[in-house]
Order: structure tokens, then C-alpha cells, then sequence
């Protein structure tokens, strides 16, 4: 079963003193674009939450937070006053930079990440992380779980959109079948207006109009595209990580459904090859969210 890359997963460690909360959040990316915010007092272990959480994420725009929040009773929280002081200049001078007047860069500074610390927070030891690993697990965990409910979803649209290409395939060949006996009385027509009918050498005509309809035949085409439509269900099926391999069937679907829109040459058929972009369209929109 395919996974979505957008998810959101949440867990939290209760300490005595605090509660740390993890929160882990992905949309798609092309590849695995990971992001880090992790509270001061376990920031020797954010290369250890990064490696964990891009050994299960694989891909995705994925940021990671692991943030305190101070138990009533855990200790009086203090204001950074250098840490501000260096916010406000910098904020300040991009302002006046941008000649931007209508903010206050003094609300904009307490929002800023550690302006407030508690004071009896710590570098943590050992035995504290070996509590808040788990929730890193569990948030982990959650997006995954996210991810699959979300594949399910996507799962279902590209099915019923690649039947819905098939039986459109299906459909095109009680139009083929009528259109030889309409190209060759047009042309016929179309000669007759210009040159005399004892005057064309009918064999030669009849050995043009096989090499022009040869050049119309979509049999082809109509093969590798239902082949294609195959294969993007069975990549589906079997492959863990399916979603660059399914952009690249699609792209190749588009080709063949482009080829037998040119060859086509009946209003009837150039319909239904609309109707297949269309659907076309809206796979390679939902591919960018596969995993």
C-alpha cells in the first residue's frame, strides 16, 4: 500500500519537572528536506532525533520539534535580556531596512525561540533522555501511521482514475473502425474535385492511402498505454516506496495518450483522448504526494 508524504504525528514524555512535547510534520519534496527545533536542553541530541526520523520518513519535507513545557511548580521563568537584547537590533534594522513601520519588534522578540528560559532547566542526563526517546518513537510512529491513512485515500483516486483511462482506452476502438472508411472517402472526395477520376492511377492511389492510414494506426499506442496503466497498478502494489517510479509510468502514459491524439484525426476520438488528459492530469498531481 502507497503512503502520502503529508503527515503529523505528536507525543509527549512527562517528566517531574516538565513535559516534553515532540511534534513531527511532513509535506512533499522531491527528496528528504529534514528540519530541526529542538529545545536547548537536548540540543546535544538532535543529530540523534535526525537520524532516527529520516531512517523512517525516507522522503518529504519534514520538520521535527522537541519543546519544554514547564510544570506550574518547576521554577520561575526568566526573561533572556541579552538574548532579546540581540533579537530587537536585528529585527530593528531589518525593518528599517524594508521600511517596514506597522509591527512592533518588541512583540515580534518574545516570540522568538529560548527569550524565556526556567530556570531550573538543564543540560539533561542520560536517564531523563531514556524518556524522551520514546516520545521521538511514538510522534515518529504517528506521522507514519498518518502517512498510510492518507496512501489509502490517494491509493483509491489513482485506481479509479487509471480505470477510468482504461475503459476510456476501451472505448476509442468502435471510433477507430469508423474512421478509415471517413479518411479515405475524403480524400477520394478531395481528389475527384481537382483531377480527373480516369486520369488516377489507382494503384498508385491505393498504395499512398495504405501508407498515409499506416501512419493514423494507433494499435501501438493503445498496447504500451494499457501496459502502462498495468504497470502503475502493480508498481502500486509491490514497490515500498512507489512514488518516483509512478511520476515516471505517468509521464510515459502522457506520451502515449499525446501520440494517439495527434494520429487520431476524428472529433469523436480526440474527445476521449481529452478525457484521458484530464484524468491523466489529476495522477500526476496526486503522485506528488506519494511516497
Amino acid at each position: 500500500m502507497i503512503q502520502s508524504m503529508t503527515g503529523y504525528g505528536r507525543a509527549v514524555a512527562e517528566l517531574s519537572d516538565k513535559n516534553i512535547i515532540v511534534e513531527v510534520k511532513s509535506l512533499n519534496s522531491k527528496q528528504l528536506d529534514l528540519n530541526s527545533k529542538v529545545t536547548s536542553i537536548y540540543r546535544d541530541k538532535d543529530l540523534e532525533i535526525r537520524n532516527y526520523v529520516s531512517s523512517q520518513l525516507v522522503r518529504g519535507k519534514v520538520d521535527v520539534f522537541v519543546y519544554a513545557e514547564t510544570k506550574d511548580s518547576a521554577g520561575e521563568r526568566t526573561l533572556q535580556v541579552e538574548l532579546v537584547k540581540s533579537y530587537y537590533e536585528k529585527i530593528s534594522s531589518v525593518a528599517k531596512e524594508l521600511n517596514v513601520t506597522d509591527f512592533s519588534p518588541m512583540d515580534a522578540v518574545l516570540k522568538m525561540p529560548d527569550v524565556w528560559a526556567v530556570d531550573s532547566q538543564k543540560l539533561a542526563d542520560e536517564d531523563e533522555w531514556a524518556k524522551v526517546m520514546p516520545a521521538v518513537v511514538a510522534a515518529t510512529e504517528n506521522i507514519v501511521a498518518y502517512r498510510s491513512h492518507e496512501g489509502e485515500a490517494l491509493d483509491r483516486d489513482l485506481r479509479e482514475n487509471i480505470q477510468t483511462i482504461t475503459e476510456l482506452l476501451a472505448s476509442i476502438e468502435q471510433y477507430e473502425k469508423a474512421r478509415v472508411p471517413k479518411i479515405r472517402e475524403k480524400i477520394e472526395s478531395s481528389l475527384k474535385e481537382f483531377i480527373d477520376s480516369e486520369k488516377i492511377d489507382k494503384n498508385r492511389l491505393e498504395q499512398e492511402m495504405i501508407y498515409y492510414l499506416e501512419k493514423l494506426d494507433i494499435n501501438e499506442e493503445k498496447v504500451r498505454l494499457a501496459q502502462h496503466c498495468k504497470y502503475f497498478i502493480d508498481t502500486m502494489e509491490n514497490e515500498e516506496y512507489a512514488g518516483k517510479k509512478l511520476n515516471f509510468i505517468a509521464q510515459e502514459m502522457g506520451r502515449e495518450i499525446n501520440t494517439m491524439g495527434s494520429k487520431s484525426n476524428d472529433a469523436d476520438m480526440q474527445r476521449i483522448v481529452v478525457q484521458m488528459k484530464d484524468n491523466l492530469e489529476k495522477i500526476k498531481e496526486q503522485v506528488l504526494n506519494v511516497l
